[in-house]
């Protein structure tokens, strides 16, 4: 199986095996902007779930608690102190639960915490108690917002430089936003809290998808750098083989970056309960997945259509195609020529033959 892996991976990037990724790109854009549109209308209803650091509010976690964890418990006894009061009960680890609620009084504070010691049966140094303010919590999402959007503009002008050509910069851009809206959508329907954790995971999975593709771009732009020199392939053509080339080291580098994150996803949601491992490890699963799509299947595509409507592009493509019929053509005609020719064989002759005048007999 690996012996026919790496003659797959050898054969695309001799191209003697080759997949017609931009060719097809309208199929890409189609599904990319499907995806992006079930994410926007996520995040409209039913929206993201901010965690207490964002939205601000007091947060009880009960440990210690032998049994079984009964959330409902957990959530009537808050009510029957704050009556007005949401609270949301997650399990932290095998004998845990957090309980958060939004903003109370020092003394509703105070009696929550006697209402659970009372109810799960513990100490009161297995209840502890956490506040953060609506202030902080402002201030926490807007350096989450200011740190996407510098890494964003950072990200622009580095490429810009370092690829010397706008359009690789933009289409880059456009897949990161792309990768984003679906990670931070699919947040929105899955209802999981926003942390700090997963803010992180955000801008990790945004550092990830763009060095995928940075390395398809640097071959993009390793193989098109003659294509104005030469009339067999189109610019687009030159692109899409680049593309099939990387194609086998952007699925390693894949496999291998979710393994482990796959691991840590498990453990964080189903071994551990609810925390900082879940919250990060989603986001990078999500992520991670989406950059390897958008890094084959949409940046490049998007850069061959940005490049197509330069001038000298749009009239070497052109060039290149009409050279290509008119050779497709005259192979028509010279064997539709070959066919006619042999049609008037007689048996036991060649086309040599029957070329040359018939004799005419001499009259006598």
């Amino acid at each position: 199986m690996a012996a026919g892996f790496a003659q797959w991976g050898n054969d695309l990037y001799t191209g003697r095996r080759s997949y017609d990724i931009v060719g097809h790109r309208r199929i890409f854009y189609i599904a990319s902007s499907i995806l992006v549109l079930i994410s926007a209308v996520l995040l409209i209803k039913p929206g993201l779930n901010p965690g207490i650091e964002f939205r601000g509010g007091s947060e009880f976690v009960v440990s210690g608690i032998e049994g079984d964890r009964d959330q409902q418990l957990a959530i009537d006894t808050v009510k029957s102190v704050a009556s007005d009061a949401s609270p949301e009960v997650t399990n932290l680890g095998s004998d845990s639960l957090r309980i958060q609620v939004g903003e109370l009084t020092d003394k509703e504070v105070n009696e929550v915490g006697d209402a659970l010691q009372a109810a799960f049966d513990v100490t009161e140094d297995e209840i502890t108690t956490q506040f953060v303010g609506p202030t902080w919590g402002q201030d926490v999402s807007r350096k989450a917002i200011t740190g996407i959007l510098v890494f964003l503009v950072f990200v622009t002008v580095v490429m810009t430089i370092y690829f010397r050509n706008w359009r690789m910069a933009l289409a880059a851009l456009i897949a990161l936003f792309h990768d984003l809206i679906i990670t931070v959508g699919l947040y929105a329907g899955i209802g999981w809290e926003v942390t700090p954790a997963t803010v992180i995971g955000f801008l990790t999975i945004l550092g990830y998808s763009i060095y995928d593709t940075v390395v398809v771009f640097d071959k993009v732009r390793e193989n098109t750098a003659d294509t104005l020199d030469q009339s067999r392939f189109t610019y687009a053509e030159k692109a899409n083989l680049a593309v099939n080339q990387t194609l086998v080291r952007s699925i390693n580098t894949s496999v291998v970056a979710l393994l482990p994150v796959s691991a840590i996803l498990f453990v964080g949601a189903f071994v551990l309960g609810a925390g900082t491992l879940r919250d990060i490890a989603l986001a990078l699963f999500v992520g991670m997945l989406i950059g390897a799509y958008s890094s084959i299947f949409l940046a490049t595509p998007l850069e061959v259509t940005l490049r197509e409507r330069e001038p000298r592009i749009k009239a070497h493509t052109a060039k290149v195609l009409a050279a290509r019929a008119g050779a497709d053509a005259g192979e028509g005609a010279e064997r539709v020529a070959l066919v006619h020719a042999a049609g008037q064989l007689r048996p036991g002759t060649h086309l040599g033959q029957a070329a040359q005048p018939k004799r005419r007999k001499p009259s006598r």
